[in-house]
């Protein structure tokens, strides 16, 4: 089943108990947030609620749960996101086929894969009630103020759309804006992701030109989740958001920006960054559990407001993880990263980003150590191969024998194969999140990989020991005078 646009997704939710629908109005300053914490940890479905001071209803919780990020791959289990992952490193730097032919050509063994490029279409969900100038006001909308120090109210949910100058495709990417004013956003992009990169590229060509951005909320399923998946820069999330529905994206294109928005989504806010325009923005409570520190980042002035008649507001909050969405959405993309560090590092067994620890900032990687010094490559490999884990701190490498995913287990290998001194190593003076306050100074810090794998002689004068283990055939004896004991 192919959801396009939002409102089918929730209809296939309410069919399955997975949307709780409320009467009672909801307040987004701070209560939405609290409801949609309290949803969460109690494993509850997706919120649609009516809010207070607002005639639109404020949609929570949507991905809450695992169970509706498989929903919305349309019943597929989740296990297929590691499939698509190994299709995604099947390639270096995929460049979809636009139709049959081309894909014939390129790549006979992926030829299914030519019904992945976007459609357009001239007709969009958002285009029945549409708001120019002074008409733009995002009052009307219940744009949510999350936390008790938050500096304001924040659209957490928004896809925001840019193209750079370097290549044909269309960067699609949640970031959150802080509303300074009826039309005006403040756009909190960080210097590595699309966004901010496209963003350079057009100043560096157009310094004197305005930087067009579209913000689509409320848009379906597929699109949500190819909006924060590892995906290679040349690769469009509409494409990708094609594979994981099976089907074709609906775009519409944008006269004012010359950009595309899913057809589908709800609202779509249209607009420009003009050269030079910034303020400072924050702080809001984040996924680290504290509040983070201000920055100067660009504003968006929206030029353009389109709306769904009855539009739905898809908001979220970003809380001490493992309890928000992004934790739960990390924790199932987690998979797709798996194939593609295999591509180029075969050696790598199974590859871990705990929630608990902001879903990037620690990494626990599986490997068939294969020669002294192995543990320090893959560390180096994880900081360097992917962008996406520039900022992340503590590496883990472990034998094969280590689960990664339960942590007793890792625990047990620091514990009994590092030797601080030796199997440490410390990287300073390198990028880190400008979130963490931690680090010295503001986006440098530094980084600790950590070798808690078996020592070869190589890397040690000792004699390595030998984990203890059951003798096979006791094993076997034991199973059947276990069955027998059971029974009695």
């Amino acid at each position: 089943m192919a959801f396009h646009d939002l409102r089918g997704f929730l209809q296939h939710l309410r069919a399955r108990g997975q949307l709780r629908e409320l009467t009672v109005p909801v307040d987004p300053e701070l209560e939405s947030t609290a409801l949609c914490l309290r949803a969460l940890q109690a494993q509850g479905p997706a919120l649609l609620m009516p809010a207070a001071g607002s005639a639109h209803a404020l949609l929570g919780n949507l991905f809450g749960h695992r169970r509706r990020i498989e929903l919305a791959l349309a019943g597929r289990p989740l296990a297929s996101l590691r499939e698509l992952g190994e299709l995604l490193a099947a390639v270096k730097e995929p460049r979809w086929p636009g139709n049959l032919r081309q894909a014939l050509a390129q790549w006979p063994e992926l030829a299914q894969l030519a019904h992945v490029a976007p459609r357009r279409v001239d007709e969009a969900a958002f285009d029945e009630d549409v708001r120019s100038g002074e008409d733009v006001d995002l009052g009307v909308l219940p744009v949510q103020r999350c936390w008790p120090e938050d500096a304001g109210r924040l659209i957490t949910f928004g896809l925001v759309v840019t193209r750079g100058t370097r290549q044909p495709r269309q960067n699609v990417a949640i970031y959150r804006q802080q509303v300074i004013g009826r039309n005006r956003v403040i756009m909190r992009w960080l210097p590595h992701r699309g966004g901010a990169l496209d963003f350079a590229d057009w100043q560096a060509a157009h310094p004197d030109r305005p930087f067009p951005v579209l913000v689509a909320i409320g848009a379906d399923p597929a699109t949500l989740l190819a909006a924060v998946a590892p995906l290679p820069d040349t690769l469009s999330e509409y494409e990708f958001a094609g594979l994981l529905r099976a089907s074709r994206t609906r775009v519409w294109r944008s006269r004012l920006t010359g950009l595309d928005a899913p057809a589908g989504a709800e609202i779509l806010l249209e607009g420009f960054i003009q050269p030079g325009d910034t303020a400072l923005e924050g702080p809001f409570g984040d996924h680290t559990g504290y509040y983070n520190a201000q920055g100067t980042f660009p504003v968006l002035t929206i030029e353009r407001m389109r709306l769904r008649a009855g539009a739905i507001y898809h908001g979220s909050y970003m809380g001490r993880a493992p309890h928000d969405e992004p934790s739960v959405l990390s924790m199932a993309l987690n998979d797709v990263f798996v194939p593609i560090l295999r591509k180029v590092f075969p050696e790598i067994v199974d590859f871990y980003l705990p929630p608990e620890a902001c879903s990037y900032r620690v990494a626990v990687v599986s490997i068939r150590k294969q020669y002294p010094g192995h543990a320090r490559r893959i560390m180096m490999g994880v900081w360097s191969y992917l962008r996406q884990f520039t900022y992340t701190k503590f590496v883990i490498v472990t034998d094969e024998d280590i689960d990664v995913r339960d942590w007793s287990q890792v625990i047990w290998a620091l514990s009994t194969r590092v030797d601080p001194a030796r199997d440490s190593l410390l990287v300073e003076n390198t990028p880190i999140d400008y979130l963490d306050f931690s680090s010295p100074t503001p986006n440098l810090g530094s980084k600790l990989g950590l070798d808690a794998t078996h020592k070869w002689p190589a890397e040690t004068s000792r004699t390595w020991s030998r984990p203890i283990r059951l003798d096979p055939e006791v094993e076997r004896r034991v199973d059947a005078l276990w069955r027998t004991a059971m029974a009695d």
